[in-house]
């Protein structure tokens, strides 16, 4: 009996364009969340997120682009992947945080929408495209994409846009060393509705919100200098989001494949949140843990370690590297089951289990 399902027909990515190396940091002063000075070398605090982390350097966008403009040419490159019209679209959703942060100001703009703009910049007439975005931290273009595909199934809608896009370096206070993990980018796929018998395309997801527990780990609040600028920037009590990750994200990622009939022996890539090397990996290795199984060490690709954590952006961008074979030892063929999942602010996990069509 066919059904309808969903699937990707196009990928896109924009990295900004200026590289920031970890020695851009090694002039900085930090401080603690008390307020006190770090009176560790800077250098050495560099040098040991960097163990920790992974991250080599990161992207940041130039002052005269916004995460409007980043979202937009990912969404551009993703349509032109895809050979569509983008006129026959029926949604347009765009997944971020922030909205457009002003170099100058720093002041957020999501009016109107950053959907709405990035509807504008490609041209796009039709009313009958809706163009809105989502809000739900990092995790919020997989939770994009599972909204997109409750419109595909039932029949709502027949190709929709679904953009990840965060600008990370204007929310960032340069006295906390956690603002070294993050890193600006947008990443895009669009989806189309497909009938098969089998299943195929996304096979299934899950997600789960634990606000009373962790609603506090990411958090905006003042810099930890107290005669630096007063405006509020992104703070994280990583070791709480850390522990999160390590309960939820397997499970939910297992809960996930097992709704799907997919065993983990026919699993070939897991795209997960590029938050920090070592988390991936400790993740995903308890994943293959839970199932007596030893984890390949080519199951997690990682772009971490080039662009950062760029929120909304990590997981797509890595999707559209890997099918265009932009990402060297790793792949996705037709049949290939893979997951993307993700974790965040909220807090907030998702998984989504997908057969490449």
């Amino acid at each position: 009996m066919c059904a309808y399902y969903s699937k990707i027909v196009g990928t896109g990515s924009y990295e900004p364009q200026v590289v920031v190396p970890n020695k851009y940091f090694t002039d900085y002063q930090f401080y603690k969340a008390n307020g006190e000075k770090n009176l560790k070398e800077p250098a050495k605090i560099v040098s040991k997120l960097a163990e920790i982390s992974g991250i080599s350097e990161r992207r940041y966008a130039q002052k005269h682009i916004n995460t409007s403009d980043l979202a937009y040419l990912a969404a551009k490159d993703a349509l032109e992947s895809s050979g569509i019209d983008g006129e026959s679209l029926d949604h347009i959703i765009v997944a971020h945080n922030f909205g457009d942060v002003h170099s100058k100001t720093h002041y957020t703009d999501m009016l109107p929408n950053v959907a709405a703009k990035v509807k504008q910049k490609l041209g796009i007439i039709n009313s009958d495209c809706v163009a809105y975005d989502l809000l739900f931290g990092c995790p919020s273009w997989v939770q994009a994409v599972i909204q997109a595909d409750y419109y595909l199934r039932s029949g709502d809608a027949k190709r929709v846009l679904v953009v990840g896009a965060d600008i990370m370096s204007r929310v960032l206070d340069p006295h906390d060393l956690d603002s070294m993990l993050f890193g600006d980018g947008a990443g895009a796929v669009v989806l189309e509705r497909f009938e098969s018998e089998e299943p195929a395309g996304i096979l299934c997801h899950k997600t789960v919100t634990d606000s009373v527990q962790g609603a506090n780990f990411l958090y905006m609040d003042g810099s930890y200098n107290e005669e630096a600028e007063d405006r509020l920037f992104v703070k994280m009590n990583g070791r709480s989001v850390y522990k999160y990750a390590m309960e939820k994200v397997p499970a939910t990622m297992d809960a996930c494949l097992k709704k799907a009939n997919v065993d983990i022996a026919d699993l070939k890539q897991i795209l997960i949140h590029q938050a920090n090397e070592k988390m991936i990996r400790q993740l995903c290795k308890k994943l293959y843990s839970m199932h007596d199984r030893q984890m390949p060490e080519t199951v997690f690709p990682l772009t971490v370690g080039k662009w950062g954590n760029s929120s909304a952006a990590t997981v797509p961008m890595l999707l559209d590297h890997i099918l265009k074979g932009k990402l060297e030892g790793h792949q996705i063929e037709a049949g290939d089951h893979i997951i993307l999942s993700s974790v965040g602010g909220g807090m907030h996990a998702n998984c989504i289990v997908y057969k490449h069509v």
